[in-house]
């Protein structure tokens, strides 16, 4: 199937303010897109472009004092499945793992594994090692807390959603992620566009947040705020967690103005 995403969004600064922003589809779709991306400003600036350590394309600009409005726009091909499962992956012991795994055992900014560590193992420890123990976490994790965008907190930690019990899926995803990782098991935070496609459609549409677990030698995908496996995901970014991949990463004061995304299925177009 073909998927048209893009996203429009403005932002006010009061003088000019250098910007970061990660926005495009990630680099290891690069190969399924169909309609290159148009990024548009209004009004124009200069932009370029740069690879993160996560290998994450950010997009570099200064916003000029008042009204900034960035625009994007592509097409990409996708396979029309579902998310993958494998009930028979297991867990690794730290030993065997990647040296690029490590990152993602470690704590991070919203994802406090010193804090969590034995409310992971006495909820989860004695749950068999593998792809199972991981949905359990999920399945906790979509049960514990409560979705509600008016509750949403730029600074809302992992631990802090644990025991607020509320969020958006940006919290799930950190308490998912941190639970994880405090039983050695490595876990990534990952932002990108969910269509409601296969699922009855709900508005406004925005950037969604999940994880992928490094399960049987490669990275899997779970998604405690749906917890069910879903159609057309497209990675924008991944990190350790949100503080790695803002959307949006400011040097100096802003107000969002206005914020619109899309990502529905191209009908009757067939893929190339």
């Amino acid at each position: 199937m073909l998927i048209r995403y893009g996203y429009e969004i403005t932002l006010n600064c009061q003088q000019p303010t250098a910007l970061v922003c990660l926005l495009s589809v990630h680099e290891d779709r690069a190969a399924d897109i169909r309609a290159p991306e148009t990024v548009l400003t209004t009004p124009q600036v200069a932009t370029s472009t740069y690879l993160d350590l996560f290998g994450n394309r950010c997009l570099r600009l200064v916003a000029p004092a008042g009204d900034l409005t960035i625009w994007g726009d592509a097409t990409i091909e996708d396979d029309g499945r579902l998310d993958g499962l494998f009930p028979d992956a297991r867990e690794m012991p730290v030993p065997e793992l990647p040296d690029a795994c490590l990152t993602y055992l470690m704590g991070s900014r919203y994802c406090e594994t010193d804090r969590l560590s034995q409310t992971a193992w006495d909820l989860f420890g004695t749950l068999a090692p593998g792809w199972g123990r991981v949905q359990a976490i999920c399945d906790f994790v979509h049960n514990h807390i409560r979705f509600d965008y008016m509750q949403a907190r730029s600074t809302r930690s992992a631990f802090e959603t644990y025991h607020e019990r509320v969020g958006v899926c940006r919290d799930f995803a950190h308490l998912a992620v941190a639970f994880c990782r405090c039983l050695n098991i490595p876990a990534r935070y990952v932002n990108g566009h969910l269509g409601d496609i296969g699922v009855p459609v709900v508005d406004p549409m925005d950037f969604s947040a999940w994880i992928e677990v490094f399960l049987d030698g490669a990275w899997h995908t779970f998604d405690p705020r749906n917890n069910v496996r879903r159609i057309g995901r497209i990675v924008v970014a991944r990190g350790r967690d949100a503080a790695d991949i803002p959307l949006v990463n400011s040097f100096g004061p802003h107000v969002l103005k206005s914020f619109r995304v899309w990502t529905y299925e191209v009908p009757g177009v067939p893929p190339v």
